[in-house]
Parts: structure tokens; C-alpha cells; sequence
């Protein structure tokens, strides 16, 4: 499903921000972050409100229904993925600009203004990405490059072992600019404000992504076509990373690297293809690598909570 379905409302009111301004969340088993991440966007004036729960069992759509009847709730019955369940709250919203949202961010005040302002001020913009935080107020690295083939395998190589490389550095943008709103090559979809008539014409996100890189991946296709990406640092949002994925790690494991794959088999032109098979087995490696690692750490919990007293 795309959300090309977008209602036409080229003619409609947009003198308030309740009229231009969408937001769509992707909810799975979010629990009481999901109230908090809604109640942040009501307070940011956000009135049009869509949040696709993606088959949870933990009462938390339910819950939202009573905090804020006004929400509309898109019950899928199925865990979609993230992106196809984007598309299809995309598909109900009728404002001009919309933030897609994971259930467990919290949007900091002036925060919508300050990406709706990015955006009007240059209409070659298609996506802006804002400052993500985690809890403890640290910067999460939300606005990245497109590897290249030598920067993409030596962060799977050492970006675990050693975090400060120049290859993950380089990636990771660590030299970003935090005073003003930069240009990028893709920002993390975790939060993310688009212009609702580039996500038609991009035929929104890719659903053949589960989880993870159809960020990337709609912010290629956007390049591609012409659009630009943005960082608007002004723009602070607060994620409390994992609720979900935690859930299914080694679910999400597998997911994370078969769509790293998928976006590097798309994105890889030229000569640089003959090396999409070592790519593969590094891949490989890596997801075994990583699989062992949760295990490992796994048991280690599962050792406390036996020796912890009754």
C-alpha cells in the first residue's frame, strides 16, 4: 500500500497549524510511552492524529482511546512492519506537511514549528530529520551519510569494537553541524517531517523493509528524484530507543541486517555490485556475531534475576 490515497486539499484552509500539519504514529506494544508521545504532539498543536497499532497485545491502543478520543486508531490486526503501517496512516492524513513517529518519542516544545518553518523555507525540501535525544539528554547520531563500500565495512567491522573510528565517524556524521538547519544524506525515521506530496510521489515507504533501513532508503529514493533531506537541530525530540524491538531481539536482529542488505543491493551501482556477495558474508558474520552477543547477555540477566533475594 502507498499513500498516493492522500484527499486533495490543495484548495482547503491552511491559516492554523491544525489544518497543515499531520502526524502519523507506528504503534506496537508501547505501553505508556505512546500516551506520552500523543500528548506531546497535542501539545505542539498537532489536531490531526493517526496512529496505526500494529497487532498490540499490551491494552496500549485501548488505553489511548480513553486518554484521547479525538485520535484516530487504525487497528492493522497484523504486526506490518514499520513502514508498510506508516503508509497506511500516510493514507488517512489530509495535511499538507506530517510527522511520522515512533510511539516512543517525546516531542519537545517548538519542535514541529521549527521543522514546519525548515520546510517552508525551501520548497526543495522533501524530509527533515530533528535532533534526537535519548533520555539522559546525549545526541543520537539521527542524520547520517550514505556509506561508502570502504566506510560501510569498516563500521560493521569495528563500529562495535571501536565506536570512535573514522569509518563510523564519518558515517555517523560526527562532524555535523548543530547551529542551523544542514542538508543530509538520510535522516532516521524514527522521527521524521515530510511533505505529504513528496511521500505520494515517492510512492511512500518501501514495505518490503520489516524494520529498519526504509529511512534510508525513502530518503535515497527522495535524492534520487530530485528532493532534498534536512537536520533541523532547532527541532528536539526526546527517543526512548527499543521498547519493541526489545521484545524480538533476535527477530529484529535478523530484520536489521537483511534490510541492510536489500538497501545495499538497490543503492549499489556499477562495478561496485561485484561486491555485493562479500557483503553478503560480512553480513552474515555479523548477524551471527550479534546473535551470540544477545545470548551472552541474555544469560548474564537471566544469572541476576536467579541470585537476586525474594
Amino acid at each position: 500500500m502507498t499513500p498516493c490515497s492522500f484527499a486533495d486539499t490543495s484548495t482547503a484552509d491552511t491559516s492554523t497549524r491544525a489544518a497543515s500539519v499531520g502526524a502519523v504514529v507506528v504503534n506496537h506494544n508501547a505501553g505508556e510511552s505512546l500516551l506520552k508521545c500523543v500528548a506531546s504532539l497535542r501539545a505542539e498543536g498537532v489536531a490531526e492524529l493517526v496512529v496505526v497499532d500494529n497487532a498490540s497485545s499490551d491494552g496500549s491502543p485501548d488505553a489511548l482511546a480513553k486518554a484521547d478520543p479525538e485520535v484516530q486508531i487504525l487497528r492493522t490486526g497484523v504486526n506490518l512492519g514499520y513502514g508498510a503501517g506508516a503508509n497506511r496512516g500516510l493514507a488517512s492524513v489530509r495535511s499538507e506537511m506530517v510527522l511520522v513517529s515512533n510511539p516512543d518519542v517525546a516531542v519537545h516544545s517548538g519542535a514541529i514549528g521549527a521543522l514546519e518553518k525548515a520546510l517552508a523555507a525551501d520548497a526543495t525540501i522533501a524530509i527533515a530529520g530533528p535532533r534526537v535525544e535519548e533520555p539522559d539528554g546525549t545526541r543520537y547520531p539521527s542524520a547520517r551519510r550514505f556509506p561508502s563500500l570502504v566506510d560501510a565495512v569498516g563500521h560493521v567491522v569495528l563500529g562495535q569494537l571501536v565506536p570512535g573510528n573514522r569509518f563510523t565517524d564519518r558515517y555517523r556524521m560526527e562532524d555535523l553541524d548543530l547551529s542551523e538547519p544542514t542538508e543530509v544524506d538520510w535522516v532516521s525515521g524514527a522521527c521524521l517531517f515530510a511533505r505529504r506530496r513528496a511521500l505520494c510521489e515517492l510512492g511512500g515507504f518501501d514495505e518490503a523493509y520489516f524494520m529498519y533501513a526504509e529511512d534510508v532508503d525513502l530518503s535515497w529514493r527522495a535524492r534520487q528524484a530530485g528532493w532534498g533531506v534536512s537536520y533541523v537541530p532547532e527541532a528536539v525530540v526526546t527517543h526512548s530507543q527499543g521498547l519493541s524491538t526489545s521484545q524480538h531481539p533476535y527477530r529484529m536482529l535478523v530484520a536489521h541486517h537483511r534490510s541492510a542488505y536489500r538497501f545495499a543491493s538497490r543503492s549499489t551501482r556499477g562495478w561496485r555490485r561485484a561486491a555485493l556477495p562479500g557483503a553478503a558474508g560480512l553480513l552474515g558474520v555479523h548477524l551471527a556475531a550479534a546473535c551470540v552477543k544477545q545470548a551472552v547477555r541474555r544469560r548474564a540477566s537471566e544469572k541476576v534475576i536467579e541470585r537476586a533475594p525474594d
